[in-house]
């Protein structure tokens, strides 16, 4: 799972075998160690919600998806889900969740467990 953030916005990408994760047990974290502190980045299922949520408790930002569409994701065309959460301030905060295609550069990182990307089939 990767994780960007940029000003207020925050944008997960996750993916193959951790799409499925995240509908059989409803719950991926990754973590970042810092000289004994770790920062956490997670996403959970969660029920009774129509749209992407968040929360930032301790050393924690876990993104929320409906339970339902948790459940659908994986066996979808569907690339993400995306939401402009309204935070108690009335600043707006951008929530992106997609699944993570394999980059058309070169790149020396293990891309085996991503998805294809869709533009490659259009530059063959």
């Amino acid at each position: 799972m990767k994780i960007r953030i940029q000003g207020n916005s925050v944008r997960y990408r996750l993916t193959r075998s951790e799409v499925a994760i995240l509908k059989k047990d409803g719950y991926h974290k990754e973590q970042t160690a810092f000289n004994g502190k770790k920062f956490t980045y997670a996403v959970a299922a969660k029920e009774n919600i129509t749209k992407l949520q968040a929360e930032f408790n301790g050393d924690t930002i876990t993104l929320f998806l409906p339970k339902e569409e948790s459940v659908k994701w994986p066996d979808s065309e569907r690339v993400g889900y995306e939401n402009k959460m309204v935070l108690n301030d009335g600043q707006e905060l951008n929530l992106l969740l997609e699944k993570d295609f394999v980059c058309l550069d070169d790149r020396i990182e293990d891309q085996s467990d991503n998805y294809p990307n869709p533009a490659a089939i259009t530059q063959k």
